[in-house]
């Protein structure tokens, strides 16, 4: 008997060495993609200088989207962590790297000028590349569409990008990101008109949006970052962060289910 338990541990102990077996004929049913969000930049460079960046730099992104001609780069695998949110928060998650995919647009963002910042537009091929690449990435990451989102609304308080020229509407109406009801904004906004909300309620609207945003009932730094960054989004003919009625009435029309 000795003699058989020895050569039985022997042999398990072979069968050690040769690897491990793993039984996978039980699979559960629970679960889901560790992906949540694709997280929409501009790169503020040329197409070569965002092609050193994101690839020798310290920063990085799983796409990048040429402008002309709008080629589509691969830089980094879905599976694999790309650098391009940073410090970050939205719907309550923090640092958004470890569970979005980053897809940068080459384009310039904006210049200073004595009349004021200029944005740069979007070449209309590059957005057509941009919807062709997100319902690809959104299907087979398994990613809720609305969860498509900009940088300035996961950091407001350090970025601007996409910027106040990249056409959110027409995303959405291709099936990505979120857009209010125009008929229903209309509707609501003689009700704002005729009294504002208080700093807490636009604080409440704005995380039931996904915002990171104190609820101290003051419109402190953190309050005005929100603010614009949701007006950047929804309302960008102008981001001043400062609470009024058409921004209540996007708010409102957006979280009304």
């Amino acid at each position: 008997m000795k003699r058989l338990a020895l050569l039985l541990t022997l042999l398990c102990l072979g069968g050690c060495a040769n690897g491990l077996r793993i039984d996978e004929s039980h699979p559960s049913r629970n679960h889901d993609s560790r992906i949540q969000y694709v997280i929409l930049h501009y790169t503020s460079a040329d197409l070569e200088r965002s092609l050193q960046l994101l690839t020798t730099g310290e920063v990085s992104s799983h796409y990048l989207i040429g402008a002309e001609p709008p080629t589509v780069y691969r830089l980094v695998d879905d599976s694999r962590r790309a650098w391009h949110a940073g410090d970050s928060q939205w719907q309550g998650r923090t640092w958004l790297n470890a569970t979005s995919i980053g897809i940068e647009l080459v384009n310039p963002g904006y210049r200073d000028t004595p009349q004021g910042r200029l944005w740069y537009p979007y070449p209309e091929e590059q957005i057509e590349a941009l919807i062709a690449l997100l319902r690809d990435v959104v299907k087979r990451n398994q990613i809720p569409p609305q969860n498509v989102i900009g940088h300035s609304d996961v950091a407001p308080l350090r970025k601007l990008d996409p910027g106040p020229l990249f056409p959110w509407k027409r995303l959405a109406e291709a099936g990505f990101g979120r857009w209010p009801d125009e008929q229903r904004v209309a509707r609501l906004r003689p009700h704002f008109e005729r009294a504002l909300p208080s700093i807490g309620w636009f604080q409440q609207q704005l995380a039931e949006v996904g915002y990171a945003v104190p609820r101290n009932g003051e419109l402190d730094v953190a309050t005005r970052r929100a603010l614009a960054a949701f007006q950047l989004h929804y309302r960008p003919q102008r981001y001043d962060g400062q609470p009024d009625a058409e921004t209540a009435a996007l708010l409102q029309a957006l979280n009304q289910r």
